[in-house]
């Protein structure tokens, strides 16, 4: 979206515990789409499967999130990308938050929740009345961002393909 706020790079975590430290970036020409397939297609229980050319698209279509380490030394002066989260919006009253991913051998750092409070701050200047998401085994995380369940699921319907 051309009136969306501007990239957001913000730093965080990790060099008080003995691991990398981590920065939060919005900029699509960062994202390592090889390992975004592979994480997603493999690993994650909702996108089991998932083709290389859906998953661009969804890229193509959506607000992108990476999470990058810092000072890993790669050829481009850019880390490793250790998490992932997509949103699509309308820009003015809602978003869906989906896609969110963080490398197993980078959970347990703080990286899933730190992305999700990144995530809200870049929306808050949205003004959007809500951000959903559907979640099987993340309820905490999300809930320590002000995510809440459904008051009324009769309310809500979905479409799905066979």
């Amino acid at each position: 979206m051309s009136d969306a706020p501007p990239e957001q790079d913000g730093s965080g975590g990790g060099t008080g515990n003995g691991h990398p430290a981590y920065e939060i970036s919005t900029d699509p020409a960062r994202l390592d789409v090889d390992r975004l397939h592979r994480w997603l297609s493999t690993d994650a229980y909702w996108a089991l499967g998932r083709s290389r050319d859906a998953l661009e698209r969804a890229l193509a279509g959506s607000l992108n999130f990476g999470v990058y380490e810092i000072g890993s030394g790669s050829a481009d002066g850019g880390g490793a990308q250790l998490a992932y989260a997509r949103v699509i919006t309308d820009g003015a009253t809602f978003a869906w938050l989906c896609d969110v991913y963080v490398d197993r051998a980078a959970r347990g750092r703080g990286i899933g929740s730190a992305l999700v409070a990144a995530v809200r701050a870049h929306l808050a200047p949205y003004g959007l009345r809500r951000i959903a998401l559907v979640t099987a085994d993340a309820h905490e995380v999300y809930g320590k961002h002000g995510f809440t369940l459904l008051t009324d699921p009769a309310l809500w319907m979905t479409w799905e393909a066979d």
